[in-house]
């Protein structure tokens, strides 16, 4: 009766904490993501007062939180909507894959981990947060825009690419080499194959079977499908949240419409209780021996993703704007690369603080990338543009003799390519 008690205090003062970070963050216009996480931290393993009686109910509700992220982000596109995405941004996701599963292969090397390390630090690397970006694009009310499908086509291959990566892990970090791992390999391809089939063949079926006019019914249909088939896809070593997402796709019409409304206010709960578990597993003292190496690897794959983001609005045709946006919104990491690490710490102790330290920096600057770099980009991009104006009417005033000033048409001339402001803004860019 006493563990009972304390859970109920514990979890409703959790609770209560998170509604008022979500208002604190919402007045001064901010993501609350970052709080959530610096919350955690603070009542984690090490941190000022530890919570020990709700941390298996904040476990499960964190899987569950990352279930519904990717499951809404599925309802809102078709599957023919994700093999269009697929055919047309494999492209990006080989870039995508390059540029950033690169900087941390080479760093486990410098660091003299060896090559097996560096196979993991290159997967924490690679992966973008679907569940922090989810939000992201949501709080930002992003989710109609232009470059929205890109963004979702690039963290839907780099989820799929799981399915791939994640049992050469695993047979890898076991010492059974690449064959080892063939048999897990076909069935998670085999699985993720299946699944697709059926939601482009039969989505309809499915969609009407699920279909209720009882909200009541719906939900408990939807939300128990979902957790089937993302625990029966774990249990085949794909991600849940890949299976949660296919759901979503397969799902079509007014049954992907009302689940949406059902089941966002669970989302937004399970979520913040997701970003809260995260920071509540992570032991401050053992980031600052890594923050340095951390620092310099995230500097490095922010920059990385947003010229991945960049690339990939670019080919889809979107407007400068989008694609500097689409750029900064990719560049949070966390739960698989949190997954990575943690299946690693047997072979190299060090990843895992470093992994954590690392997700920890771009978790919360993701969130602030995704908002400000369009903007800081395009006052950058103008600076530019009238610095060079300004050089220009300097040398054209020494060439002929004549004094700056005396060039004034032409240095009015000059500057308009620098009104980089008659791009059209964020909201016209997108839509």
């Amino acid at each position: 009766m006493h563990d009972t008690t304390a859970m109920l205090i514990e979890l409703g003062a959790i609770i209560l904490a998170l509604g008022l970070l979500g208002r604190f963050a919402g007045r001064i216009g901010f993501s609350p993501i970052p709080l959530y996480l610096l919350a955690g931290l603070a009542f984690g393993h090490g941190g000022m007062l530890p919570l020990t009686a709700t941390e298996e109910f904040i476990a499960t509700g964190a899987e569950i939180g990352v279930i519904l992220l990717l499951l809404l982000l599925g309802l809102e596109y078709s599957a023919s909507d994700l093999v269009t995405s697929l055919k047309t941004q494999y492209p990006s996701g080989a870039v995508d894959f390059v540029l950033n599963a690169l900087p941390g292969a080479v760093a486990a090397l410098l660091l003299g981990w060896g090559p097996v390390a560096a196979v993991v630090l290159a997967g924490v690397t690679w992966i973008s947060s679907s569940g922090v970006i989810a939000k992201v694009l949501g709080d930002l009310g992003r989710l109609g825009n232009r470059e929205t499908p890109v963004i979702l086509g690039v963290l839907v291959i780099e989820d799929l690419a799981m399915a791939v990566y994640l049992p050469i892990l695993t047979a890898i970090l076991a010492g059974a080499g690449l064959a080892g791992g063939s048999l897990t390999l076909l069935i998670s391809l085999g699985t993720v194959g299946a699944v697709l089939y059926l939601a482009l063949r039969h989505g309809r079926l499915i969609s009407r079977v699920v279909s209720s006019d009882n909200a009541e019914m719906l939900l408990l249909v939807v939300l128990g499908l979902t957790l089937l088939i993302a625990g029966i896809a774990q249990e085949l070593q794909v991600s849940a949240a890949v299976g949660a997402f296919l759901v979503g796709i397969a799902l079509s019409g007014e049954v992907a419409e009302g689940a949406h409304n059902l089941l966002t206010p669970l989302r937004d709960l399970f979520a913040a209780v997701f970003f809260v578990f995260f920071g509540l597993s992570t032991d401050p003292g053992a980031i600052p021996p890594v923050l340095l190496p951390a620092m310099i690897l995230a500097v490095v794959t922010v920059l990385t993703k947003i010229a991945t983001g960049w690339y990939a609005a670019h080919r889809a045709g979107v407007k400068p704007a989008g694609r500097w946006r689409a750029g900064g919104t990719l560049v949070a990491r966390g739960e698989f690369s949190i997954v990575i690490a943690g299946l690693a710490a047997g072979a190299e102790p060090r990843i895992g603080p470093l992994a954590t330290s690392y997700v920890l920096i771009l978790v919360i600057v993701g969130p602030l990338t995704a908002r400000w770099t369009e903007p800081l980009a395009r006052r950058l991009i103008r600076f530019a543009s009238r610095l060079r104006a300004g050089r220009g009417t300097a040398g054209a005033g020494a060439g002929t003799g004549e004094a700056p000033a005396s060039g004034g048409a032409e240095g009015g001339a000059g500057e308009l390519p620098g009104s980089a402001s008659k791009e059209p803004d964020s909201a016209s860019t997108s839509r």
